[in-house]
C-alpha cells in the first residue's frame, strides 16, 4: 500500500499503474466559526470497496459525509471522485455521476406506499424526470421499481403504507431507494441505529449482497456490522484521522480499542 500525499492509494492495474479511486479525500476540513469538526481528513476508496468510517460522537463523522455529498462544502482540502474535483459541485450534480446517501433520520413519504416512494426514487434520478406526460404502462421507471423491490426483499410489501413499515423496514427501503439509477458509490450513515438484534442480521445479509460494483462508506456506532461487512476502515477521533487498516487490525488495534470500543462494544 503506497501513500501518495497523505493519501492510501489502492490498487494497481496489470501494466503497474494506479487504478483511479473512486472517492479520494484530500486533507479535508470543515469549520463552523472557530470549531474544526474535521481537520486534515484524507482516505482513499477503491471502486466497489466496502469501506467504513469509525469514530465515537462527535468523531466528526457526519460531518464529513455532509462534504462529501455537498450538503456543507469543506472549508480545506479537495474531493475527488472517479478522477474528478467535485470539491465545490452541488449535490445534484454529484448524484448524476453516481453519489448517493442515507441519513440517520428517515427522509420517507410515510403517507405513501413502499413501491411509491421506490419509484420516485427511480424517477428522480432519471433524465426527463420533470416531464408532465402520462407515462406509459411499459416505462423503464416500472420495471427499475419492481428490480429494486425484488433485489431489497420488500416485494411483499410493496402496497403497505411507510408509515405501517417498522423501524428496519423503513432502514430497507432507503437502502433500495440509495440503489436507484445504479449508483457508483453509496454512503450510509448508520444504518443500524435503532434496529433490533433480529433486524440488525438482516441488514448485515442485504449489504452484504449488494451489487459488487457497487462500493459503500458505511458510518455506524454498531461496530459488529460495520466491520462485517467492510473490506477497510478508517477511525477519526476528535475531527482527525487516528488509523486505517482492516477491520482486523482495526478490532484488535488497542488505542482505538481504548478510544471507541470498551468492554460491551469489543467483536468477538
Amino acid at each position: 500500500m503506497s501513500q501518495v500525499a497523505g493519501v492510501e492509494r489502492q490498487g494497481l492495474k496489470a501494466d503497474g499503474s494506479a487504478v483511479t479511486p473512486a472517492l479520494e479525500l484530500h486533507a479535508i476540513g470543515r469549520s463552523f466559526g472557530a470549531l474544526k469538526a474535521i481537520d486534515g481528513v484524507s482516505l482513499s476508496v477503491a471502486a466497489g470497496q466496502r469501506y467504513a468510517v469509525l469514530g465515537s460522537n462527535g468523531a466528526g463523522k457526519t460531518t464529513l459525509f455532509n462534504a462529501i455529498t455537498g450538503d456543507f462544502l469543506p472549508t480545506a482540502g479537495r474531493i475527488m471522485f472517479f478522477g474528478e474535483d467535485v470539491t465545490r459541485m452541488p449535490v445534484h450534480q454529484r448524484i448524476r455521476r453516481g453519489l448517493r446517501r442515507t441519513y440517520q433520520s428517515s427522509l420517507l413519504f410515510r403517507e405513501l406506499t413502499v413501491r411509491d416512494n421506490l419509484f420516485l426514487a427511480v424517477r428522480g434520478v432519471m433524465k426527463g424526470r420533470f416531464g408532465w406526460r402520462r407515462l406509459a404502462a411499459s416505462d423503464a421507471s416500472y420495471h427499475a421499481t419492481d428490480v429494486l423491490l425484488e433485489q431489497s426483499h420488500l416485494s411483499d410489501l410493496s402496497a403497505r403504507p411507510v408509515a405501517e413499515l417498522s423501524h428496519g423496514q423503513q432502514r430497507q427501503l432507503e437502502i433500495a431507494m440509495a440503489l436507484a439509477g445504479r449508483p457508483k458509490l453509496i454512503l450510509f450513515d448508520e444504518p443500524a441505529a435503532g434496529l433490533s438484534p433480529h433486524e440488525r442480521g438482516e441488514l448485515t445479509a442485504l449489504l452484504k449482497n449488494l451489487p459488487r460494483e457497487i462500493g459503500f462508506v458505511i458510518i455506524e456506532h454498531d461496530l459488529e456490522i460495520a466491520l462485517a461487512v467492510v473490506e477497510r476502515v478508517t477511525v477519526m477521533h476528535n475531527g482527525r484521522v487516528l488509523c486505517h487498516g482492516t477491520p482486523a487490525e482495526i478490532e484488535n488495534n488497542e488505542q482505538v480499542q481504548a478510544i471507541y470500543m470498551g468492554e460491551h462494544h469489543h467483536v468477538h
